[in-house]
C-alpha cells in the first residue's frame, strides 16, 4: 500500500501515480479510472453536441402540389408568393426569438425524379423534417405519399441521427381537406401493407429480413408510435388560409431549435 503523501510538483505527481499503479495501490487506480470516466464523458458529450449543432437545418418535404413552397414562404418571408413546383432546392432562414437562434428552411424538391437525391444531398444536416401531406388529395396519392415516407424512416442517416419529424397536414382551408386523425390511420394501414410487401420481397431474394429496413414492431400491425429511435408527430395547417394557419408548426420548429 503506497502511503498518502503531499504532492507538491507535477513531477511528484506522476511519481506517485506510477508508484501507486506499479504496487497496484486500489486507491490510485481508483483515480484513474474515474478521471478516464470523466474525461471520456466529456469528449463524447462535446462530439455529440458538435454532431447535434452541425445539424442546423429543417427540411420541408413532400410530394409535388402538397404545398411545400407555400409552407416554405410563409416561414421564411411571412407571406406566399406565386409559386410553382420547385426543381431545386429553396433554402431560406428561420429566426426561433425565445431561444435566440436561426435555423436554416430547406424546401427540398417533390417530384419522384429529383426527391432521393436531394434528400441524399442533405440529410445530413437535418435538425429536424416537417413532412407536408396535401390533405385535400390525399386520398388518391396516399400510395405515393407512404412510399416516400416509408424511405426516409427507414433510411439509415436519418434513423442513425433520428431528427424529430412533423407530418403536417396542410390545406385545411379547403372543406373536403382529411384532418390528422384521419391522415394518421390511413397512413399507418398503408405503410403497413407496404412493410408486408417489403419484407416478403427481401426475404424472396435471400431468405432473410433486412431489420434495418423494417419499421415498427414486429407481430403487430405497423404504428407510428412504435418507431424507434424518430419521434413523429401530426398537425393540421393551411399556410393559404387566413391568419395564422401554421402556429402548430411554428411551434413545434420553435420546440426542436
Amino acid at each position: 500500500m503506497v502511503k498518502s503523501r503531499d504532492i507538491s510538483s507535477f513531477d511528484d505527481a506522476v511519481k506517485y501515480v506510477k508508484t501507486g499503479v506499479e504496487a497496484g495501490d486500489p486507491t490510485v487506480i481508483g483515480i484513474l479510472v474515474a478521471l478516464c470516466v470523466v474525461l471520456f464523458t466529456i469528449v463524447l458529450l462535446a462530439f455529440l453536441k458538435g454532431r447535434k449543432n452541425a445539424r442546423q437545418a429543417v427540411l420541408l418535404l413532400g410530394t409535388c402540389d402538397s404545398g411545400k413552397t407555400s409552407l416554405f414562404c410563409k416561414l421564411v418571408h411571412g407571406e406566399v408568393k406565386t409559386t410553382y413546383t420547385s426543381i431545386k432546392e429553396n433554402v431560406g432562414s428561420y429566426k426561433v426569438e425565445n431561444k435566440n437562434k436561426v435555423l436554416q428552411i430547406l424546401d427540398l424538391p417533390g417530384h419522384e425524379r429529383l426527391r432521393v437525391q436531394s434528400l441524399e444531398n442533405h440529410k445530413r444536416s437535418a435538425r429536424g423534417i416537417v413532412f407536408v401531406i396535401d390533405g385535400a388529395a390525399f386520398q388518391k396519392e396516399i400510395k405515393e405519399v407512404a412510399d416516400y415516407l416509408y424511405l426516409i424512416l427507414s433510411d439509415g442517416v436519418l434513423s442513425g441521427n433520428s431528427p424529430p419529424i412533423l407530418i403536417a397536414c396542410n390545406k385545411q382551408d379547403q372543406t373536403l381537406c382529411k384532418g390528422a386523425k384521419v391522415i394518421k390511420s390511413q397512413l399507418e394501414k398503408e405503410i403497413n401493407t407496404q412493410r408486408v410487401t417489403r419484407s416478403a420481397a427481401l426475404q424472396g431474394t435471400d431468405n432473410t429480413a433486412n431489420n434495418n429496413t423494417f419499421l415498427g414492431m414486429r407481430n403487430k400491425d405497423f404504428e407510428f408510435s412504435d418507431l424507434k429511435p424518430f419521434k413523429v408527430e401530426f398537425a393540421e395547417c393551411s399556410a393559404l388560409g387566413k391568419g395564422n394557419g401554421l402556429s402548430d408548426v411554428e411551434e413545434w420548429i420553435e420546440k426542436i431549435a
